[in-house]
């Protein structure tokens, strides 16, 4: 590792943005307002000295990257704990792995993503090569969200070191402990000039956007999104964004009740409700709803116990603004047929059915970041696609049937950026599938290959000599109708030889 000191946080004075250092292992300080630009412009000069654009730089990070969470795995669970209330299996299951499981597949597939892609020609270019290279962007800026504030910093970071970029990475100040361990731990294993932590406020990203990146990748909700992306727009600075929204859950009247409600259960409160990607309400068919919510008062009890406030396995809101929210929510939406209890010194709220609600209310305006699942009813599949499709398109679509012809239909005549049947958030973990929105759920997608194309330019290469200039000598002036008439024949040719026009 290079240097003994590392930048810490910044503070306000005569306000303008100034550096604080702290040496290497001290605890963090609170978080202040930030952003240095001497981090930005020793990622720069790093960038551009060509530091991370070998194959062997690009998996010693990635391989760091894995040393880290396994070294320091009860920090972690620690750190979780204390911020979420998050038990320790959720935290290596949810948070640890996933961010192992990308690293360990990019590692496997680095060489061959790095590889330019050979692509199809033209009778002009028949002599020729046609590349399609793969090249870093530069530095670009991670925003991570507090829901999963391990995963959704270093996911993405895994892609952005396999495409061989620079990093800055921002973890949500709500999840303070968790952040400081980011900005703690990553100056240990990875190299330090090209790779930063900094922990800024909500409030404070747009001046810290000002200062140009070549890529923002946001997790959020749809209006801090909404900053970012104007934000990175005055510097015609591209982004990803993957943002909350109202994950729809069809119940149809044909599927296995017992095991459709713990897989619902299991993902509604999961981390106490607080995940972007959990189901936000069930539509559920008439003739089976007194049967499902039966079902999920079983699992629930199962899960947690009669008193999920005692239990080891269930968390807590992560800060009051959070709690207030739900809670006011929970008190202003149907009927609750179990759950419902609060208690704001603790940020507590159990694990929450309702049921009569209807459009109007709180709870299905507004996303629900918290452990309360709405059950609406519907009379048929008709009705459920028409009610999904009047929303905004949503991160993720779940559909519970033993018909595949319900399932084919939920998931070709509704909108989405992903979509699972009988099950629920795991289509969002496979590194083999690109997860992202659509619409107001975001723009962009990740995991796997599709986090290294995320943070790549696509950059088109046509390698030619000098030959055949007899043949290309057409397109030159002076411009003659011979040399038009014979380009055109060329180009019909090849309509109906290749399906496509080719022009010498």
């Amino acid at each position: 590792m290079s240097g003994k000191v590392r930048a810490c946080y910044a503070c306000q004075r005569n306000g303008r943005l100034t550096c604080r250092r702290t040496r290497l292992g001290e605890p963090c300080l609170k978080t202040y307002p930030l952003e240095c630009v001497n981090l930005l412009k020793r990622a720069r000069i790093a960038f551009q000295a060509g530091r991370t654009l070998t194959e062997g730089f690009r998996l010693a990070q990635l391989e760091a990257v894995v040393r880290m969470l396994e070294e320091h795995e009860c920090d972690f669970v620690d750190a979780l704990g204390r911020d979420l209330h998050k038990p320790r299996f959720e935290t290596v299951v949810s948070e640890l792995i996933p961010v192992k499981n990308e690293a360990f597949h990019a590692i496997s597939n680095l060489k061959k993503w790095m590889q330019p892609q050979h692509v199809e020609g033209n009778m002009s270019t028949t002599l020729d090569e046609c590349l399609v290279v793969s090249e870093p962007l530069g530095v670009v800026f991670i925003i991570g969200a507090w829901c999963s504030p391990v995963q959704m910093c270093l996911v993405p970071l895994v892609g952005a070191i396999a495409a061989g970029n620079c990093a800055i990475i921002s973890p949500s100040e709500c999840t303070a402990h968790t952040a400081e361990l980011l900005h703690r731990l990553i100056p240990f294993y990875l190299e330090n000039e090209c790779f930063h932590v900094i922990i800024a406020g909500t409030s404070d990203l747009p001046e810290v956007l000002e200062l140009k990146y070549d890529h923002v990748f946001f997790t959020g909700n749809r209006e801090e999104g909404s900053r970012i992306a104007q934000a990175a727009a005055r510097t015609l600075t591209p982004v990803t964004l993957v943002l909350g929204g109202k994950n729809p859950c069809y119940v149809d009247q044909h599927c296995e009740i017992a095991t459709t409600a713990q897989r619902i259960a299991w993902a509604r409160f999961h981390n106490a409700g607080q995940n972007v990607v959990a189901p936000d309400y069930i539509l559920c068919h008439t003739n089976v709803k007194a049967q499902l919510v039966q079902a999920l008062k079983g699992c629930l009890m199962q899960f947690y116990g009669s008193d999920p406030r005692e239990s080891r396995s269930y968390g807590r809101m992560v800060n009051l603004e959070i709690f207030n929210r739900t809670r006011d929510m929970l008190w202003r939406s149907g009927k609750v047929a179990v759950g419902g209890q609060v208690i704001e010194a603790e940020k507590y709220i159990a694990p929450t059915i309702l049921t009569e609600v209807t459009g109007p209310d709180s709870v299905m305006q507004q996303d629900v970041f918290g452990p309360v699942l709405p059950v609406l009813t519907v009379m048929c599949m008709d009705e459920a696609i028409a009610f999904i499709n009047k929303q905004e398109k949503p991160l993720c679509v779940y559909a519970y049937s033993s018909n595949s012809k319900v399932i084919s239909r939920l998931m070709s005549e509704t909108s989405s950026g992903s979509f699972c049947s009988n099950d629920s958030i795991l289509q969002s973990l496979m590194v083999t599938l690109p997860f992202g929105g659509v619409g107001a759920s975001g723009m962009g997608s990740y995991h796997g290959r599709y986090s290294f194309d995320t943070f790549s330019h696509r950059k088109s290469c046509l390698l030619r000599g000098t030959r055949f200039e007899c043949v290309t000598y057409l397109r030159y002036p002076p411009y003659e109708d011979r040399n038009l008439s014979l380009m055109t024949w060329a180009s019909t040719l090849s309509q109906k030889s290749q399906g496509w026009c080719q022009i010498l």
